[in-house]
């Protein structure tokens, strides 16, 4: 039976095959996984911001795309990935909530989306699928043993990407 790792907002855990890393209730937040294939290694980080240089306080790097991912890279490294093998999947960013006058500050899910494309991208690590944007929430998990990232939604039920 494969362990079942919870990972909480803001919070990242790393692990290898046959764990499942599992993460509930990602709203407008972001759930990305990095994963080895062939080491059967990888990690989940729960992001909640984009930009850690727009908070006030910092003292939780995995809130943050920009200071969460870098650590979770590293962790994954340690435990023996290659990061020419990595491979990203990620899920969330939602608009939970209408606006009026919706300005582009309030559409954090969105921001948060582009924001961690635009990191995967410098870290030169390949985005294979997404489960994106809408207007509802998602958990999400990564199977450590073949890399499926399975999102659960109550509107759309249950997928592999």
């Amino acid at each position: 039976m494969a362990e079942l790792i919870k990972v909480g907002m803001a919070d990242y855990k790393v692990g290898r095959a046959p764990a499942i890393l599992i993460s509930y209730g990602l709203g407008s937040c972001i759930g990305v996984s990095m994963y080895d294939p062939t080491a059967k290694v990888g990690g989940l980080l729960h992001i909640m911001l984009p930009d850690s240089k727009s908070s006030r306080t910092t003292e939780n790097p995995a809130k943050f795309a920009d200071t969460g991912m870098p650590l979770m890279l590293k962790d994954v490294l340690a435990l023996g990935a290659n990061k020419s093998r990595l491979v990203a999947k990620m899920a969330g960013g939602a608009q939970m909530f209408a606006f009026a006058k919706a300005t582009d500050i309030m559409k954090v899910g969105q921001r948060n989306a582009e924001t961690v494309k635009e990191i995967l991208k410098t870290m030169g690590i390949r985005l294979l699928a997404e489960d994106t944007g809408e207007n509802y929430g998602r958990t999400v998990q990564i199977n450590l043993e073949n890399g499926v990232y399975t999102v659960k939604t109550m509107v759309k039920g249950e997928k592999d990407i």
